[in-house]
C-alpha cells in the first residue's frame, strides 16, 4: 500500500506558504490603527496600541518606541499648557518623563536601516522633546539637519503615511520656531520657504485629520505672521515675487479645508487667531496697492485673461471679503463706553484701497465686472455693516459721505456729513469740559479736511441753497482754524499739518466766493468778494510753506478778474505756470497721468479770457493752444485712432476695433467736468478767432466744435451736422475729419481747391492763406468758406460789440458806444502780421512774449494760425515775460502770496461716478450750448438761415429732454430745478434756445417776433440775463416810437414770395398818416421823468360838489387822458399808457437783474439801464452806469467768466 502522507506534504506545504502569515497580518492591522490613533489625537489608545505592534511586529521596535515618547510629550504639554512666570511641579515631573524616553529613542535611531519613515518619525520626535523641555538650540541640533534632502528622499508623497506628513509640517515649524526664538527671524524665514515646495502635497489631502490640520495651521500661521512683521519691519521688500507665497499658501489651505469647517476664532490650541492671519493677508496686499508696486506672482497660478492689476483687484477682494466675515461674525455692539479699534482700523484700510481703486489712476476695465459702480456700493455695504459693529463712529460716517458722494447720492451724503458733525462738535466740547481725550473721535487735521472736502462739494455740485451752506460752515470752519492757530504758533498746531491750514483757508474762500455769485444782496456781495480774496491770499500764505494749490491760484485769480484787477490775475497766474513742478510720491496712482497737465487746463483758460480782457488776442489764442501743448503729443490727449489717416473703411474700423483700448488718450480716462473745460478751450478759441478775423471765418472753424464733441463724449442720439444739402464732416459716425481740422495736415499732400458756403451771398475772392489747418479742412471736404473784401477788413471791436450788443436800433447808438470803444488795437495787429525777424511785443503788453510754437498740437492751433502772416510770429516763452514781473502793475497787490511751487494737491472729493441718465442729460446739454455757439457765429456772419438750422437742432434737445421730464416717475427729475450736478435746468435750457430764437428774429428784422420768442424765454426763467436785455432793448424802442404798431391786418407772408411785413406795411402808411394832432398836444402833459408806481404818490383833490352835475363827478378832461384813440387800422402809434408801460416793465427787469448775482457785472444789462435812466431825465443815474459799464467793458473778455469754471479737475469754483 502506498505511502499517502508523503504524497500530499508538498502540497499542502505550498498551501501553507502561499497564505499570509497571521502575525503579519496582525501586525499591518495595529499599526495602521496606530498611525490613525495618532493622526486622530487618541493618545489613550496609544500605549495599547504600541503593545500590541511590539508583540507582532517586533521588527518595528523604533515606531512603537517614537509613539510612546509622542504620548508623553502630548501629556506633559498638556500639563503645561498654562504658563506661567513660576515653575509648577507637574510640568516638573513631565519633563522628567520625557526625558527618560530619550536615550532610547536616540539608541532605535542609530539603529534603524530598514524603514525610513521610522527614522524620520523618531528624529523628529527628539527634535519636539526638546522644544517641549524649552531646549531650543538642542531641538534644533536633533531635527533633520536638511529636509529638502531627507524628505524628497521617499517616493511619491501619496504613499506616504499621514503621520509622516504630520512628522513633515512639524519638523519644518519646530525649526523654524527654534530659529526664530534664538533671533534669527530672516533664517527662520528661510526655513519656512524652503519646506513649502516639499509641502505642496500636503495641502492637498483630502480628508485632512485632526493633527494634520493642527500642525499645518501652526506651520501657516506662523510662517504667515513671521512674513508680515519682516514687511511691517522693513525686513523684506514687497518688491519680492514671493512676498505673499506664505499668504497664499495659507489661503489655498483655507479653501481646501471646506469640507471640515474653519470656524475662525484661535483655531488649534496655540495657534494664532485666524482673523489676525487674513488680517496680516490684507494689510499686505493694501500696502501693494498703495505703493502702486509690482504683481507678486510667486505661488500664484497665471492668468492669461486678465491683467495684473485686475488679478490684484480679485485678490484683494476676496482677502478682503474673508477677512470682513470673521470680524463682523466674532464682534458684538459696543457698550457706550466701549471702542471697536480693529473695526475701525478694517474700516480705514479699505477707505485708503477704495480710494485708489476708485482713483483716476485705475481705470474702468481694471476693476473688473461692474467697475467704480460695483465697487463703491460694496464699500457701502461694508460701511454699513461696521456701523452696526461700533457706537457712533466717527470714521464711519465720514467714510459713508465720501462714498454716498462717490455715487452721487448727494442728499444721504450730507445727512451723512450732518451727523459726523454734530458729533465731532459735541465730543470736542466733552473733551474740552473734562479734559479727557475720546480716542473714537477723528483728530483736528481730519476734522479741517472733512470739513473743506464738504464745502467743495456744495460748491461744486450744489445750487443757491448748497452755496448758502457752504457759507454757513464756512464761517464755523474759520472760528474753527482761529481756534488752533491761537493753540500754538508752530508749524505743526494740535498736530494738524501746515498744508491742512492752506487748504482750510481755501476751503472758506471758494465758499465765499461762491455766495457772492449766488447771493441776491448786492450791497453785501462786495464785502464778500473781499472776504474771499482775503482767504484765498491767506490760503497762499508763505507761512503754510512753499508749494501752493493750483486750485488756490485759479480761484484767487478768478476773483480778481471779476473785480477788474487784470495786471494783479494776469501776474499771479503766469507766476503760477512758470512755478516749478512740486513732486508728489505715487501722483500717479491716485490722481492718474499727467495730473499736473490735467489741473492747470483750466488756468491756462482764465489766463486766456484775462489777455482778451486787455485786447491782447494774440496772446489769448497762443494760451490756448499752451493748455494743450503742456501735454507735448496730440495723441497723448486724444490717442491715436484720430492719427492714422483721414479715413478708414468700415472693415478696418472693425478690424481695429479689438486695439481700441491701446489707441486711447488721456480724454479717454477723464470726467465729463475734464472734458468740458477742453470743449471750452476750444469755443473760446472760436470767439477769439472770431474777434481777429471775423464771424466768417469762425463760421468755417465751427465745424471743429462738432468733431471735437463726439471724440470727447461719443457719438449722441442726435446726428451731428451742419447743412444736410452741403457734405458735412463725418462727426457722428466716425472720426474722418478729426485729423483733417484738428490735427493738421500732412505737408506733403497739396489741399484741394476749397468750395464755399457764401457763395450765394458773398463774392469768390482770394481768402486768407493756407495753413495745415485750413488745408486739411479742405481735403475732408468739410464746409468752409471764403472771405470777401468786406469781411477783409473786419473791426475787431465791430465784432465785440456785435457779440454783446443784439439790440435792434441802429440809431445814434455808435456813437454813445464809442465812448466804450478801448484803444484801437489794429495797429498791433498789423504790426504782428508784418513781423518777420526776431520776436517783438504784441498787442501792447511789453512785456509778454508769444508761446513756443515748436511742436505745437494741431487740435487747437487753428486758432493761433488764422490770420494772414500769423505764422510769422517768432517763437518765445513765457519765461521772458517773467524776468519783467516786478515792473508791472498791481504787483504790491501780491505782497505776502509765496508761489515758489505750485501743485495740485490729492483732491478733496472722490472720483463721483453720475447715473447714465445723468450724464445723457448733462451732455445733451452741453451738445445744446455748442448748438447756440454755432448759431451764434451763423447769425453774426448774417447765414441766417444755417442759424435757424443750428438753433432747430438745440430746440430739438430741448424737446428731448423735456420727453424725460413728463416720463419720469420717479420725480428725481424736474424741468424746473437744476439738481445735483447740473449747470442749468430745463427750463433754463428752454430760454436759452428761446433766446437764440428772438436774437435771430432781430436779425431777420422781425422785432414783434423777436419779442415773443424773449417773452417766451423768460416765461421759461424769469431771471434770463440775455432775455431781459434783448426785451427790454425792445421795450426801450416801443417806448421811444422806434417800433411801429403792427397793421391790424397783417401783410401776406409766403415762403419764397415777396413779404409784407409789418414793418413794412407801417413804413408804407407812416408817410400819409400823422401820429397825433398837433393842436391838440399843446397843452398836453410832460412825461413823468420817473417810472411809473416810484414818484411819489400827491393826495387826490376832493371834488367841490358845487361843481357836480346831478350828483355826478364832471367828464374828465381830454388832457389827462391823452389824445383821442384812433382807428386800430388807422393807428400808426401806440398809446401813451403802453409806451410808459413799456418803459417801466423795461426798467424794472434789468433793475432786477443788475442786482442778480448773475448780472451784477453783465455790461448789457447796465448799458440798457443807463439807457432807461436818460429817457427817464434821471441824468445822474445814466452817468453812474454808463460809468460803471465803462469799467466792466475794460476788464471784459471775449467770454464770460463763468466758461472758465465749468470744467476741470477736482473741484475748481463752479460759476
Amino acid at each position: 500500500m502506498p505511502d499517502t502522507t508523503k504524497q500530499t506534504t508538498p502540497s499542502q506545504s505550498t498551501v501553507h506558504r502561499r497564505l499570509p502569515n497571521p502575525d503579519a497580518v496582525k501586525a499591518a492591522h495595529y499599526l495602521q490603527q496606530l498611525d490613525d490613533a495618532r493622526c486622530e489625537e487618541k493618545w489613550d489608545a496609544v500605549p495599547e496600541l504600541v503593545r500590541k505592534v511590539r508583540k507582532h511586529a517586533p521588527h518595528r521596535s523604533c515606531l512603537a518606541l517614537t509613539a510612546e515618547t509622542e504620548g508623553v510629550i502630548t501629556k506633559a504639554s498638556k500639563k503645561t499648557a498654562p504658563v506661567a512666570d513660576r515653575p509648577s511641579t507637574a510640568g516638573a515631573s513631565a519633563g522628567q518623563e520625557v526625558s527618560n524616553q530619550l536615550p532610547d529613542l536616540l539608541g532605535q535611531i542609530e539603529h534603524e536601516d530598514a524603514f525610513p519613515e521610522d527614522g524620520f518619525q523618531a528624529k523628529v520626535c527628539v527634535g519636539w522633546a526638546h522644544w517641549v523641555l524649552g531646549e531650543y538650540s538642542l531641538a534644533l541640533s536633533r531635527l533633520p539637519k536638511n529636509f529638502d534632502k531627507e524628505y524628497p528622499l521617499y517616493e511619491a508623497i501619496e504613499s506616504l503615511s499621514e503621520w509622516t506628513k504630520v512628522c513633515a509640517l512639524k519638523a519644518s515649524y519646530l525649526k523654524a520656531n527654534c530659529l526664530a526664538r534664538n533671533g534669527q527671524r530672516e533664517k527662520a524665514l528661510e526655513a519656512f520657504e524652503s519646506a513649502l515646495p516639499s509641502l505642496s502635497g500636503v495641502w492637498a489631502t483630502k480628508p485632512a485629520r485632526q493633527q494634520l490640520r493642527y500642525w499645518a495651521e501652526l506651520f501657516l500661521t506662523e510662517y504667515c505672521m513671521l512674513a508680515s512683521q519682516t514687511i511691517r519691519e522693513k525686513e523684506k521688500s514687497l518688491a519680492d515675487p514671493n512676498c505673499l507665497a506664505s499668504f497664499r499658501t495659507w489661503s489655498r489651505y483655507w479653501a481646501g479645508s471646506r469640507g471640515s469647517p474653519l470656524p475662525g476664532g484661535h483655531g488649534f490650541r496655540g495657534s494664532v487667531p485666524r482673523r489676525q492671519v487674513w488680517s496680516e493677508y490684507y494689510f499686505v496686499l493694501s500696502e501693494i496697492l498703495q505703493q502702486d508696486l509690482a504683481y507678486p506672482t510667486g505661488h500664484s497660478p497665471l492668468s492669461n485673461d486678465s491683467s495684473a492689476r485686475n488679478q490684484l483687484r480679485s485678490e484683494l477682494k476676496k482677502v478682503e471679503t474673508i477677512f470682513q466675515g470673521l470680524l463682523f461674525s466674532e464682534t458684538r455692539f459696543p457698550r457706550a463706553d466701549e471702542e471697536r479699534a480693529e473695526v475701525e482700523d478694517f474700516v480705514g484700510r479699505a477707505m485708503g484701497n477704495w480710494a485708489i481703486l476708485n482713483g483716476r489712476g485705475w481705470k474702468e476695465h481694471d476693476l473688473g465686472a461692474g467697475g467704480r459702480e460695483s465697487l463703491s456700493h460694496g464699500m457701502l455695504d461694508t460701511l454699513y455693516g461696521a456701523a452696526t459693529k461700533t457706537y457712533h463712529s466717527t470714521a464711519i460716517l465720514r467714510s459713508l459721505f465720501t462714498v454716498h458722494l462717490a455715487v452721487a447720492e448727494f442728499g444721504l451724503a450730507f445727512m451723512a456729513f450732518d451727523s459726523w458733525f454734530e458729533i465731532i462738535k459735541k465730543g470736542k466740547a466733552r473733551i474740552e469740559s473734562s479734559g479727557h481725550p475720546e480716542p473714537g473721535l477723528d483728530d483736528d487735521a481730519t476734522m479741517l479736511e472733512t470739513m473743506s472736502a464738504c464745502i467743495a462739494a456744495l460748491c461744486r455740485y450744489g445750487g443757491k441753497d448748497a452755496a448758502e451752506k457752504a457759507r454757513n460752515l464756512a464761517a464755523e470752519l474759520e472760528l474753527l482754524i482761529e481756534k488752533l492757530a491761537l493753540a500754538s504758533a508752530a508749524s505743526t498746531v494740535n498736530g494738524v499739518p501746515p498744508n491742512i491750514f492752506a487748504l482750510s483757508w481755501q476751503s472758506v474762500g471758494l465758499a465765499n466766493a461762491q455766495w457772492a455769485r449766488m447771493t441776491y444782496d448786492s450791497e453785501s456781495r462786495t464785502q464778500v468778494q473781499e472776504k474771499a480774496i482775503q482767504c484765498l491770499r491767506k490760503s497762499l500764505s508763505p507761512e503754510f510753506g512753499q508749494v501752493v494749490d493750483v486750485k488756490g491760484v485759479f480761484a484767487l485769480g478768478l476773483l480778481f478778474a471779476e473785480q477788474r484787477k487784470l495786471p494783479v490775475a494776469v501776474e499771479l497766474v503766469k507766476t503760477a505756470l512758470l512755478a516749478e513742478k512740486a513732486v508728489e510720491e505715487n501722483e500717479g496712482i491716485r490722481n492718474g497721468p499727467y495730473w499736473r497737465e490735467r489741473s492747470l487746463v483750466p488756468l491756462w483758460h482764465l489766463l486766456a479770457l484775462m489777455l482778451s480782457a486787455r485786447q491782447e488776442y494774440l496772446m489769448a489764442q497762443r494760451a490756448c493752444e499752451g493748455a494743450m501743448e503742456q501735454f507735448k503729443d496730440p495723441s497723448v490727449l486724444f490717442g491715436s485712432r484720430g492719427l492714422n489717416g483721414p479715413y478708414r473703411s468700415d472693415h478696418l474700423n472693425e478690424a481695429g476695433a479689438r486695439d481700441e483700448r491701446a489707441a486711447d488718450g488721456l480724454v479717454d480716462e477723464m470726467d465729463d467736468y475734464e472734458k468740458e473745460s477742453i470743449l471750452e478751450i476750444k469755443m473760446t478759441q472760436l470767439s477769439l478767432l472770431e474777434l481777429v478775423d471775423g464771424p466768417a471765418v469762425a463760421v468755417n472753424a465751427s465745424t471743429e466744435l462738432l468733431t471735437l464733441f463726439p471724440r470727447l463724449f461719443g457719438d449722441m442720439d442726435q446726428k451731428l451736422e451742419l447743412d444736410p444739402k452741403t457734405e458735412p464732416p463725418k462727426t457722428s459716425a466716425t472720426l474722418r475729419s478729426l485729423r483733417g481740422s484738428m490735427f493738421g495736415s500732412r505737408p506733403d499732400k497739396p489741399a484741394r481747391p476749397r468750395q464755399s458756403l457764401l457763395n450765394e451771398k458773398l463774392d469768390t475772392i482770394p481768402s486768407r492763406p493756407q495753413t495745415m489747418q485750413t488745408a486739411q479742412s479742405v481735403a475732408t471736404t468739410a464746409p468752409t468758406i471764403q472771405v470777401s473784401n468786406e469781411q477783409q477788413g473786419w473791426d475787431a471791436r465791430s465784432s465785440r460789440r456785435s457779440q454783446r450788443a443784439e439790440s435792434l436800433h441802429k440809431r445814434s447808438e455808435s456813437g454813445k458806444r464809442n465812448s466804450l470803444r478801448k484803444r484801437n488795437n489794429s495797429g498791433n495787429r498789423q504790426r504782428a502780421r508784418s513781423s518777420s525777424g526776431a520776436p517783438r511785443p504784441t498787442d501792447g503788453d511789453r512785456h509778454f512774449a508769444p508761446f513756443d510754437d515748436l511742436n505745437l498740437p494741431q487740435y487747437f492751433t487753428l486758432a493761433g494760425k488764422a490770420g494772414s502772416g500769423h505764422d510769422s510770429l517768432a517763437p518765445a516763452t513765457l519765461k521772458h515775460s517773467a524776468s519783467n514781473a516786478s515792473s508791472r502793475r498791481g504787483t504790491s497787490e501780491l505782497s505776502g502770496i509765496s508761489v515758489g511751487g505750485v501743485e495740485s494737491f490729492s483732491p478733496l472729493l472722490p472720483f463721483v461716478q453720475f447715473p447714465l441718465d445723468h450724464s445723457r442729460r448733462r451732455r445733451k446739454a452741453l451738445l445744446l450750448k455748442v448748438w447756440l455757439v454755432i448759431a451764434g457765429f451763423y447769425r453774426r456772419a448774417n447765414l441766417i438761415d444755417h442759424a435757424r438750422k443750428a438753433c432747430a437742432e438745440a430746440h430739438r434737445i430741448v424737446q428731448a429732454l423735456e420727453a424725460e421730464v413728463s416720463n419720469d416717475t420717479s420725480g428725481s427729475f424736474s424741468a424746473r430745478q437744476a439738481g445735483w450736478g447740473q449747470e442749468k435746468s430745463v427750463e433754463e435750457l428752454a430760454a436759452d434756445v428761446c433766446t437764440m430764437k428772438g436774437h435771430l428774429s432781430l436779425a431777420r428784422e422781425r422785432p414783434y417776433q423777436a419779442r415773443a420768442d424773449f417773452e417766451m424765454a423768460l416765461t421759461y426763467f424769469p431771471n434770463h440775463p440775455a432775455a431781459i436785455v434783448g426785451l427790454s432793448n425792445i421795450l426801450m424802442d416801443v417806448y421811444l416810437e422806434k417800433l411801429l404798431p403792427p397793421p391790424a391786418v397783417p401783410g401776406i407772408d409766403v415762403e419764397g414770395a415777396s413779404t409784407l411785413s409789418a414793418l413794412d406795411v407801417a413804413a408804407n402808411t407812416r408817410g400819409t398818416a400823422t401820429f397825433v394832432d398837433q393842436s391838440k398836444l399843446e397843452n398836453f402833459p410832460v412825461l413823468p421823468s420817473e417810472p411809473l408806481g416810484l414818484v411819489k404818490t400827491r393826495p387826490m383833490r376832493r371834488v367841490d360838489d358845487s361843481k357836480m352835475t346831478n350828483g355826478k363827478s364832471p367828464p374828465s378832461s381830454p388832457l389827462l387822458l391823452g389824445p383821442e384813440l384812433p382807428p386800430p387800422h388807422q393807428a400808426t402809434s401806440l398809446p401813451l399808457l403802453d409806451r410808459l408801460a413799456a418803459r417801466d416793465r423795461a426798467y424794472g427787469l434789468l433793475s432786477g437783474l443788475t442786482k442778480l448775482g448773475s448780472g451784477w457785472n453783465n455790461s448789457e444789462a447796465w448799458f440798457a439801464l443807463a439807457r432807461a435812466y436818460e429817457e427817464s431825465n434821471q441824468v445822474d443815474k445814466a452817468k453812474d452806469a454808463l460809468w460803471w459799464c465803462v469799467e466792466l467793458e475794460d476788464g471784459m473778455g471775449v467770454r464770460d467768466w463763468s466758461c472758465v469754471g465749468a470744467g476741470g479737475v477736482d473741484c475748481y469754483i463752479a460759476t
